[in-house]
């Protein structure tokens, strides 16, 4: 791939593992909180296929970068400051209530459904494949929080006002979904990404009639609140301080267990079963 296409791809790639990591970080902190048991452990679920779909992109970035895509991917979740990451505001916010929690999952897997149409028909086959495999699951988080709109959109009173009042605090961060990405233009030139702002109508097709179903309105004229994936807020610090605490703490132990991962790793990539105690012993030395 040519220098100004891969640079541009993994500004791209950074942006949705960005996305995802964040996104599953404010889901996570739902565990034990959850309405009912049965919402708490799916909640769980879902944030670690989000967690999981970042690793991907984050492993595919590493692969453009020309880095260890083992290593690569906790380098730039542990170390980078919060103004060198590159995600919406929408997935920082504070989780705020279930209410919240649910209308931001909704649009976002609604957005991501969209994309993922679009990706798998890439001309760049990794980015194509990476997008199928997260596509299945990504089926199932939007079904499952579609779900919970409709049931708390037509639930009482005070439901249908948490909702829309949700409805109305999300949609300005959700708007920043459809702004071009930075260095897009020459992706979408060779037919590697699709226009962001070309996916607009197709997502408001999937999210305005779910939710005027759930008797819930879309404020109209409503511009994002941010136009850059540069622009931060505190929201997002505090979030890294507390996500990068044990790896800034301790570097050491986080190198130790990098290291033993890659044991894991080669010795089940060779066939060769599960590593010995030995062969932790050496090479965490």
């Amino acid at each position: 791939m040519k220098t100004e296409l891969g640079s541009a791809l993994g500004a791209y790639l950074l942006a949705l593992a960005d996305d995802e990591l964040i996104l599953a970080h404010r889901n996570s902190e739902w565990c034990g909180h959850a309405p009912i048991l049965e919402e708490d452990i799916a909640f769980a679920n879902l944030a670690l296929d989000e967690m999981g779909h970042a690793l991907i992109w984050y492993r595919l970035l590493a692969d453009v970068c020309g880095e260890d895509p083992d290593r690569y991917p906790d380098q730039l979740v542990y170390t980078r400051t919060a103004p060198e990451f590159r995600n919406v505001q929408l997935v920082e916010q504070p989780k705020g209530d279930w209410a919240y929690t649910l209308v931001r999952q909704f649009v976002f897997d609604a957005f991501e459904a969209v994309r993922l149409e679009r990706l798998v028909e890439s001309s760049y086959p990794p980015l194509a494949q990476a997008a199928a495999k997260i596509q299945g699951e990504e089926f199932y988080h939007l079904r499952h929080t579609r779900a919970w709109v409709h049931r708390l959109g037509l639930g009482t009173k005070e439901s249908n006002r948490r909702m829309q009042a949700a409805v109305e605090a999300v949609w300005p961060d959700a708007r920043q979904l459809i702004a071009p990405m930075e260095a897009e233009a020459p992706l979408v030139a060779e037919g590697i990404v699709p226009p962001s702002g070309d996916l607009e109508a197709a997502w408001l097709e999937r999210v305005r009639p779910e939710f005027e179903a759930a008797e819930l309105a879309l404020p109209e004229d409503v511009h994002p609140r941010a136009d850059s994936r540069r622009d931060h807020t505190e929201s997002l610090r505090d979030l890294l301080a507390e996500l990068q605490h044990v790896a800034r703490a301790f570097p050491e132990m986080m190198a130790w267990l990098a290291n033993l991962l890659q044991v894991f790793q080669s010795q089940w990539n060779s066939g060769s079963g599960r590593p010995s105690k030995r062969s932790w012993i050496l090479r965490s030395r």
